[in-house]
């Protein structure tokens, strides 16, 4: 019986730390991300696009991608800071 219970409890262990736990990690890095972003921060969508937060609602973000050109995107799907111009 131990035999078998041993090795089952080893790879839940091992799946803990190697994938579950780092995974809860970035998702916390993310979510503190998102709740920290403010106007003027020139960020990347998931999506490839990148371009200046100009206004900020609790679900959708609009950024400015060129003079006078305005997208609407989800939160969730802002994916990181871009790289400044």
């Amino acid at each position: 019986m131990w035999t078998f219970v041993a090795p089952m409890v080893l790879m839940v262990v091992i799946f803990y730390f190697l994938l579950i736990r780092p995974q809860q990690k970035k998702a916390k890095e993310h979510r503190t991300f998102l709740e920290n972003l403010k106007r003027g921060d020139r960020v990347i969508t998931s999506g490839g696009i990148c371009g200046e937060i100009s206004a900020i609602n609790d679900q959708i973000i609009t950024l400015e991608v060129a003079d006078k050109v305005r997208l609407e995107v989800g939160r969730p799907y802002i994916a990181g800071f871009a790289p400044k111009k």
